[in-house]
């Protein structure tokens, strides 16, 4: 695995993401939850954003992002576009980050523990690349069963 495979993937995913929240066809459905669906896919989407801007951009690339991970499921009824403009400029960022990179920091141990062991960049990166996708799966799951006519009239709270 090398770091453009990885930046190639983030930057596949997060156009798929910009697609997905782009074909709802009520705004408004962004934000639904509905029995077992806990999450919105608007929550998803900025999860995704404070997930990546964080441990790409805070930890490897010195962004300065701060993270408010609380916020990223409590917010609602973010407008479509900042979403939108939030997942573009996390394109950017994951270009700009990882275009800098040399394949061998993949060996190196990440600065951060996240887990109950140090991993290596490679480990983490990967994880980022399969943590954007499952949440992809939701969100084009979440549209498919939450944009509906008859739910069109519902406010978000």
């Amino acid at each position: 695995m090398t770091t453009s495979i990885i930046k190639r993937l983030l930057r596949r995913d997060l156009e798929t993401l910009v697609k997905e929240i782009g074909l709802y066809k009520d705004e408004n459905c962004i934000w639904l939850t509905d029995g077992q669906i806990a999450n919105s896919a608007g929550n998803l989407c900025l999860h995704l954003v404070g997930n990546l801007n964080t441990y790409i951009g805070a930890v490897i690339g010195n962004t300065g992002y701060i993270r408010n991970r609380d916020r990223e499921f409590s917010d609602r009824e973010v407008p479509r576009s900042t979403l939108l403009r939030l997942v573009q400029d996390t394109i950017t960022m994951t270009d700009a980050v990882l275009g800098d990179l040399n394949d061998s920091i993949l060996q190196d141990e990440y600065p951060l523990q996240i887990w109950e062991t140090k991993e290596s960049h490679g480990y983490v990166l990967t994880h980022l690349c399969a943590h954007l996708n499952y949440h992809l799966g939701q969100v084009n799951y979440h549209r498919r069963l939450l944009d509906r006519e008859d739910l069109r009239t519902f406010t978000p709270l």
